[in-house]
């Protein structure tokens, strides 16, 4: 029946959306749920961990980490990318300790053992006398890795659907003939006082968005807010009423399960990560994507964006206290701006085993 998480308290079924209350508080607080979290929902399934122009030539790699595991994202000589475990196979140490430009190797920063392009161990310092050490059958661990729309994707697991189908799941919300055209920018982090899935849940909903985001909600037409779903992604779509920022069109805010966000606007697109750093803690990558020549005014647009976050972090701090206040019991969904939300918790649910009865975890 695979892992759950089994926690105490009780039990959080699956219900339809109009009976729906919202996940448990149990599964936003403590070291346990954290580390169920890394090991089995954020480590094994698919997510955006770097624009592929950070990765464009041989050589070039990527340092990130997936529900805590150290990996690294290199592009070899033939131009195929290749992840791994950051992790040397000699005594633990660091393949890489920064991202970096064509190499011509993989070095461990460590004690120097050397690898390459493609993981093969080629070069080992002072290891006479080891008796019956064999370098050609010592490769680094390898990882998942795909390339799509300018994104390099990755898990260190398969816990979900591969990538084909993954990606067939997403791509109806994404119009990808049109964030295939365009250029990476730069990139962000943002820490939050929160765990993770108090930012996605936030981010599942614009229910709160005429509350906390003034700016935001001079900006899209909020009575004309939708949401759609599938397997494994939702969309949320807003007509954009104010040109001078975003532009005139359509804004889809896209969550792929678990951790992934693509905010496409008219011209450009910003994905997040969210990283689970602690049980009450996380950091949101961000990166900018542009059609050529609408960057212009990328500095503008940082700003605002920066401005909406500060705006999420504060209210997902005070959700969390909120949630570890223990005068909390889950509340009951909205049916009309809620359904992304409840998607996405019984997602959870599923991978916690709280759709079962408490015998048959």
């Amino acid at each position: 029946m695979g892992s759950h998480y089994n926690r105490s308290g009780p039990t959080d079924p699956i219900r339809p959306l109009e009976q729906a209350r919202a996940l448990d508080p149990s599964f936003y607080l403590g070291r346990a749920a954290h580390e169920f979290d890394q090991n089995n929902i954020l480590a094994t399934n698919w997510q955006i961990v770097a624009p592929a122009a950070l990765v464009e030539n041989s050589g070039d790699h990527v340092v990130r980490e997936i529900g805590g595991k150290p990996i690294l994202i290199v592009r070899n000589a033939q131009g195929r990318l290749n992840g791994f475990y950051n992790v040397c196979r000699h005594r633990a140490g660091p393949i890489a300790l920064c991202d970096g430009k064509g190499a011509k190797r993989l070095r461990c920063a460590y004690h120097g053992w050397i690898y390459d392009l493609d993981g093969q161990l080629k070069i080992t310092p002072q290891m006479d006398g080891a008796e019956g050490f064999d370098i050609a059958g010592i490769r680094l661990a390898p990882i998942e890795v795909a390339e799509w729309c300018g994104m390099v994707f990755a898990r260190a697991g398969t816990a979900g659907p591969s990538f084909d189908d993954f990606i067939a799941d997403i791509a109806p919300f994404c119009a990808p003939d049109h964030i295939r055209q365009m250029r990476y920018s730069h990139s962000r982090t943002y820490p939050v006082a929160a765990n993770w899935k108090v930012y996605a849940d936030n981010y599942l909903e614009g229910y709160h968005v005429p509350v906390v985001h003034d700016g935001l909600n001079a900006l899209i037409d909020y009575s004309n807010y939708t949401i759609e779903l599938s397997q494994w992604a939702s969309v949320q779509r807003s007509p954009m009423n104010d040109a001078k920022i975003y532009g005139m069109g359509e804004a889809l805010y896209v969550l792929a399960y678990p951790n992934t966000m693509l905010n496409i606007l008219p011209g450009r697109m910003q994905t997040n990560r969210i990283i689970a750093t602690g049980p009450d803690s996380c950091e949101v990558e961000f990166s900018y994507y542009y059609l050529p020549g609408e960057d212009a005014r990328a500095d503008e647009d940082d700003a605002f964006s920066s401005e909406v976050q500060d705006e999420d972090a504060m209210i997902c701090e005070r959700v969390q206290k909120g949630l570890a206040s223990g005068a909390y019991t889950p509340g009951r969904l909205s049916p009309a701006q809620e359904s992304a939300l409840w998607h996405f918790h019984n997602l959870l649910r599923s991978a916690y085993g709280a759709d079962r009865e408490p015998h048959d975890r």
